[in-house]
């Protein structure tokens, strides 16, 4: 394991401390059609929506379709699932709670689960849970576990970890999903409204759902399936709200990338909460993990995203070592993302804080994350490529 991942030398390859980039319009439609339209032909996706903050300016570049069978165009208002993405808006409510002080990220999960004392929980914490780091849960609600009381405390009481917590990273529906209930039963609410409330309008976000609401159902996109291109949506699911079950637009999205860049303007203990999850606590082979975001040094070799997006990073249990202190939200030499899924939509989002750039990618038909991942990658180098370059 590379245990220096991020040490001075990474971050003397920062751009400097403040956006050095300079960006038309047009300039960014040209970079986006070159990148994104081959990606559109070649995994057939109906719809794209990708969006741009730099410096606080923001940029939009919209294709093709969000219901293929009216032929309803993909517009800045569109609303597409995000995934995994969601679990980003997740642990930005716990932070907040711990910024109110209605919980610590270091508190033990059954400190506030009172049914899963004595069990494994006893010792793993709320920030195990943020950063997949339990021992072992599972990427999915087991099939038999029904409901989100009585039935999945008694699987939780069962779990026993595969060695220590703080020495694996197992990607988990599971932990954040638990950790999403812990946080919204902290305000005092089920988890949709806490999060609307807390976070959604904190934030400005004036379209984005847990549920879509009927007046803005004929914005919502279908997502394609890849398997006959069927129109599907999200699947409920136990968890699903708390784990993947977020819809937004990249308008929305392209304001929260800028709220965590600084460029919004935003309530104090909302912006230290962002800060919050974008603090390093375990290091991986291939990046630091935060809380959600995974943190990259910059600029970021190929194949070094390539394997820290892989299926193996969400599927197979993966060894980390925790940080002897936390690492600082960096504004320097740093490069973080975040990817997102269900069975018609694909999302991705990154943050490069050292050019106050945000890029969001949102596509109604779910492709390989590591493609997502190279396109913001080439994008990104491509605006800061001068045009003698």
């Amino acid at each position: 394991m590379n245990t220096s991942l991020f040490c001075a030398t990474a971050l003397a390859l920062a751009f400097g401390s403040s956006s050095a980039l300079a960006l038309t319009d047009d300039e960014f439609q040209a970079a986006a059609s070159k990148v994104f339209l081959p990606i559109m032909e070649e995994y057939r996706i109906p719809g794209l929506a990708v969006g741009l903050t730099l410096d606080g300016q923001e940029f939009t570049f919209t294709r093709g379709e969000a219901v293929r069978e009216t032929g309803q165009p993909v517009a800045k208002d569109t609303i597409f699932e995000l995934g995994s993405v969601s679990k980003l808006f997740n642990v930005t409510l716990a932070a907040l709670a711990q910024e109110r002080g209605l919980l610590s990220l270091s508190d033990s999960v059954s400190d506030h689960v009172p049914a899963l004392e004595g069990s494994a929980f006893d010792t793993i914490t709320l920030l195990n849970l943020a950063t997949h780091t339990t021992g072992g849960l599972p990427l999915q609600v087991p099939d038999d576990v029904s409901d989100a009381g009585d039935g999945l405390n008694a699987y939780l009481k069962a779990f026993e970890p595969h060695g220590d917590p703080n020495a694996s990273r197992s990607y988990s529906n599971v932990s954040i999903g638990l950790l999403g209930m812990i946080a919204a039963e902290s305000f005092e609410k089920p988890y949709a409204q806490a999060v609307k409330e807390q976070v959604f309008d904190g934030l400005g976000l004036p379209s984005t759902y847990v549920t879509v609401p009927a007046d803005a159902a004929g914005r919502y996109a279908y997502g394609y399936s890849r398997d006959g291109d069927r129109p599907v949506r999200v699947n409920p699911g136990v968890l699903d709200a708390e784990a993947y079950g977020v819809k937004s637009t990249v308008t929305d999205m392209t304001r929260f990338l800028g709220a965590n860049l600084g460029s919004v303007e935003i309530a104090q203990d909302l912006s230290a909460a962002l800060a919050e999850t974008r603090t390093g606590y375990f290091e991986t082979d291939y990046y630091v993990q935060d809380l959600i975001w995974e943190q990259y040094p910059w600029p970021v070799d190929a194949a070094r995203l390539k394997a820290g997006n892989s299926s193996d990073m969400a599927l197979k249990p993966q060894p980390v070592t925790r940080l002897a202190s936390p690492l600082p939200p960096a504004s320097q030499g740093v490069f973080l993302n975040k990817t997102g899924a269900t069975n018609g939509f694909g999302a991705y989002v990154a943050l490069l804080p050292s050019e106050k750039l945000g890029l969001v990618m949102l596509a109604n038909r779910n492709y390989p994350n590591d493609v997502r991942a190279e396109a913001a990658r080439r994008l990104i180098e491509m605006l800061q490529a001068s045009p003698a370059e």
